[in-house]
């Protein structure tokens, strides 16, 4: 079977656009400036200028919600670098995109407004498709013209992975030929007020996007792209006790291990989802158990703040971004081609899960150019 691979990526993060402020971001292990904002938060770590009009342009903008921008804008770029010859044929190209639950602001505000007008009918109609779940992906797919399947997936700090998974399933079983995944979030004030209800106040909120292209291998070498990291497996399980969550991460890690034939020793990188208190110390506690604490580690809510469903579509564009990091930073962690990867999530919901990549050449040469 022809192995699955990621040979394209873009990122909108709080760093800005593209994926070399993040490479450089990453490797310098930094926070970002973080933005004053309303609300109960004092800051938050949010894409520097972003401006939907602006990025995007005037037509087809004006009631667009900003996570809704946030994608189209990132599917934008990928395409812009990497999608020589995927227009051609738009039925074969698919989009599987994370979310949390959409715009929190538009659904807060559509649901305000038609309670407070003389009318509940007196709304702006332009405004309700952004209270939808799947926006973000419909309207990526409509503005980009891919015509493949489309798909939204929803699982809190798991969402990347589990949206990854979803993209492999598509292309396993020949539903397109190509693929577009990863996830989304926006930073709004009504976010950051459900935030800090729910008792999350550790850290400033984060928003952007990372998005990847997924292909065979053999699609990627006739379309001439280079495979950046091969995704080998991914496997997921659900705890209902606090307690359950690290042995059930340590379950899922030690079982896709022994299904690909390789040893805990194999893994060299490690990016975690960082989640603070003691579901963080459950993941911790899953790693270690399962493959020890010799890999090398990449913090990205250190340094991005809570990306909630964005985090692990994060956690793999930085597994990306390691390869190739030499000299970027005192520390940073590093990734060579042949590297085993593991990217593990843990969501306070019940989810745990963790996904399995080897990375290739091609993406220390791209972070070389």
């Amino acid at each position: 079977m022809d192995e699955l691979v990621m040979s394209g990526w873009s990122v909108a993060s709080p760093f800005g656009l593209g994926v070399d402020p993040f490479a450089a971001g990453i490797g310098a292990g930094r926070r970002p400036v973080s933005t004053p904002v309303s609300g109960p938060f004092d800051e938050a770590c949010v894409i520097p200028g972003f401006d939907i009009p602006a990025v995007l342009g005037p037509k087809g903008t004006r009631a667009m919600d900003r996570a809704t921008g946030i994608a189209v804008a990132g599917v934008g770029m990928l395409l812009e670098q990497y999608g020589a010859g995927l227009t051609d044929r738009p039925e074969s190209v698919g989009l599987v995109l994370g979310t949390g639950s959409g715009s929190v602001q538009s659904i807060i505000d559509f649901t305000r407004e038609s309670m407070t007008g003389d009318k509940p009918y007196h709304v702006d109609p332009a405004r309700f498709p952004n209270t939808v779940m799947n926006r973000a992906a419909g309207q990526s797919a409509i503005w980009h013209g891919l015509k493949g399947p489309n798909a939204t997936v929803a699982g809190g700090a798991a969402t990347g992975l589990l949206a990854l998974n979803y993209a492999t399933r598509l292309l396993r079983r020949g539903r397109c030929e190509t693929i577009l995944c990863g996830a989304v979030e926006e930073f709004s004030e009504h976010r950051g007020r459900l935030a800090w209800q729910a008792g999350h106040r550790d850290e400033p909120l984060g928003e952007g996007c990372a998005i990847f292209l997924m292909e065979t291998g053999r699609s990627a070498a006739r379309a001439g792209r280079t495979p950046l990291a091969t995704v080998l497996g991914s496997r997921f399980a659900a705890f209902t006790e606090l307690e359950e969550a690290g042995p059930c991460l340590e379950g899922c890690v030690t079982g896709l291990l022994e299904r690909l034939w390789l040893d805990p020793g194999d893994v060299r990188l490690v990016a975690a989802s960082g989640t603070r208190g003691e579901l963080g110390e459950q993941e911790e506690l899953g790693i270690s158990e399962s493959v020890g604490t010799g890999a090398a580690r990449l913090r990205c809510r250190d340094v991005l703040g809570d990306m909630a469903a964005a985090s692990a579509a994060f956690q793999l564009a930085a597994v990306l971004a390691a390869n190739g990091l030499e000299g970027r930073g005192a520390g940073a962690p590093e990734g060579r081609p042949g590297d085993i990867a593991l990217v593990t999530t843990m969501d306070r919901d019940g989810v745990t899960g963790c996904t399995v990549l080897r990375l290739e050449a091609g993406a220390r040469a791209e972070r070389a150019a």
